[in-house]
């Protein structure tokens, strides 16, 4: 079962994340954006209703959230340590301070459903909201990195809750933008609230960024020493994750702003309802990717702190250095005769089998993506007038493609894990709950298998106008977080830092490929081919990091 807990905890903490900025967010929207004291013309009671509702969910989930992580502590910490770890837990800082955290936001949450719910409307009652927030967002200052840091940790402490108020603002704010378009979906709200909130929150958006990398710059110079440090860590490889998905959060956001703005110059409304939304829609993937990544940081220790850990920005280089792929793989019973040494507790001998192994696993899955993009791009191709009796025979290659996916998870089924069932001795469930390596192997390979199957049920002409290709991008999206999260040991050999740079890239990459996917079903022309083709070229990009994929052999 420590293989459960370890695979949850490394999400729990993105969850808690995400109940964050609802909870806090809600409280900028309330008091910057939406202002509700001032009476706007089409401020209906289901709008002030939904949104302190936002409010008080997020802050009930968060506090079940943080409740969560103590209890997941105790269990990875009773199951290695194999014993109660009372009463030396209860005097930690992790555990004083989630419980503190854990009542001060239930607090809060009560405040806000059985007295700010009933006077929405009132700016003296946000503002003792706020007030009451107050003690429940300083006390994360003692569940973040800079607590335990001897050099500035007050300042650092500072710092990262502020960094942490910006991202609220911002990702809580789009969280709202999300719930007005629906509730004018919904003819819940007057249309003309749209864009007023939306150019409202244009300004404050802006101005959240920029706490965010006003704070954010400082932190990473503190725990970032060496150019290496920030190439060559987990740390410095997840910070690089996200100032990657920052900057496509604010390409999207960009996208928002023009929109806005060209509405107010021209009042022509086409981009604001028909393009706007679904940008929004893919902004909000994005940065709740960037939270759970995020979450995946706050585990890692700091590069300054891991100097003989760091391995040099040619070693990572070589990662994605193209290779011959390796098409044979070494037998089942070579792999298993290396594997005592390989997993030894002391003394590891790596086994040369065990990395053919993987190496032809990964070739062979960048094979089959490679195959299957190449055939997806050639749906967004117009054939040249020569060749156009090709198009009847490929049109069921362009359209099924994803039959690849059915075959990929097959062949992952029993190639990931070697060593449990089906090949190996180790039972199936045993493996499962006991590792949490494997766990993600087996969750990995059902989302390939699944994503297959349903994609091929969309592409049938009955289904072209359900929701069902709709599943495609989310199960993506899903797939880059796993990857995003994927086995984050905190002092981790170089080596395993060198797999983990692999997964992160393709993380990324995942999340391009399911939001490019998400707007080509949403998106009118041009937008919609100009979405789907990006996505499918994503997906060439994972095939050929799978395909000259060569794990370190040291």
């Amino acid at each position: 079962m420590a293989g459960i807990a370890d695979f949850l905890d490394s999400l729990i903490g993105g969850f808690a994340l995400i109940c964050f900025c609802f909870a806090v967010g809600s409280l900028f929207w309330g008091l910057f954006v939406l202002r509700p004291w001032q009476h706007e013309a089409g401020y209906t009671p289901a709008l002030l209703d939904r949104t302190v509702k936002l409010l008080y969910v997020g802050g009930f989930a968060l506090a079940g959230a943080q409740l969560f992580k103590v209890i997941l502590k105790i269990w990875l910490m009773a199951a290695v340590l194999d014993k109660w770890p009372f009463p030396e837990f209860a005097e930690t800082t992790q555990f004083i301070g989630g419980i503190v955290r854990a009542l001060l936001t239930v607090g809060l949450a009560c405040y806000c459903r059985f007295i700010l719910s009933k006077n929405p409307a009132s700016k003296q009652y946000w503002q003792t909201a706020c007030l009451v927030a107050l003690p429940m967002i300083i006390s994360g200052a003692w569940l973040v990195h800079a607590a335990g840091r001897f050099d500035n940790p007050v300042v650092l402490m500072g710092l990262t809750v502020i960094h942490q108020l910006g991202a609220a603002a911002w990702i809580g704010g789009v969280f709202h933008l999300v719930n007005i378009w629906i509730m004018r979906s919904q003819s819940k709200i007057a249309p003309e609230l749209w864009p007023l909130l939306l150019k409202r929150f244009s300004h404050f958006g802006m101005a959240s960024v920029g706490v965010i990398l006003l704070t954010g710059l400082p932190m990473a110079f503190q725990y970032i020493d060496s150019w290496n440090g920030f190439i060559g860590t987990g740390y410095g490889n997840l910070l690089m994750v996200k100032i990657v998905l920052l900057g496509l959060a604010l390409s999207l956001a960009w996208l928002n702003k023009t929109a806005v703005q060209d509405y107010f110059a021209t009042r022509n409304s086409h981009t604001l309802t028909y393009r706007l939304p679904y940008y929004i829609e893919a902004e909000s993937l994005v940065l709740i990717t960037l939270l759970f990544t995020a979450a995946s940081l706050a585990s890692q220790p700091p590069a300054i702190d891991i100097p003989n850990l760091t391995a040099s920005w040619q070693e990572v280089i070589s990662m994605f250095a193209p290779q011959i792929p390796r098409i044979a793989s070494p037998t089942h019973q070579d792999l298993i005769a290396g594997e005592a040494g390989r997993v030894a507790i002391i003394g590891q001998v790596p086994s040369e089998a065990a990395t053919a192994w993987s190496d032809y696993n990964h070739n062979i899955s960048g094979i089959f993506l490679t195959t299957m993009s190449l055939f997806a791009m050639l749906s967004y191709i117009r054939l040249p007038a020569s060749l156009s009796g090709l198009e009847r025979y490929l049109a069921y290659c362009t359209r099924y493609w994803p039959i690849g996916f059915v075959g990929m998870g097959i062949f992952l089924f029993f190639r990931s894990d070697a060593e449990t069932w089906p090949l190996g001795p180790i039972g199936f469930w045993e493996s499962t709950f006991n590792n949490g390596e494997v766990l993600q192997h087996r969750i990995a390979t059902l989302l390939v298998f699944t994503l297959g199957v349903l994609e091929l049920i969309a592409r049938l002409p009955k289904n072209q106008n359900s929701k069902m290709p709709y599943f495609f991008p989310i199960l993506a999206a899903f797939g880059g977080l796993m990857l995003l999260t994927h086995s984050h040991v905190g002092f981790q050999a170089k080596s395993a830092f060198l797999i983990q740079v692999g997964h992160t890239f393709m993380g990324v990459l995942s999340l391009i490929l399911a939001c490019g996917r998400w707007l080509e079903l949403k998106l009118d022309k041009p937008g919609k081919d100009i979405a789907g083709f990006i996505s499918v070229a994503a997906m060439f990009q994972i095939g050929l990091v799978l395909m000259f994929y060569r794990e370190p052999l040291y």
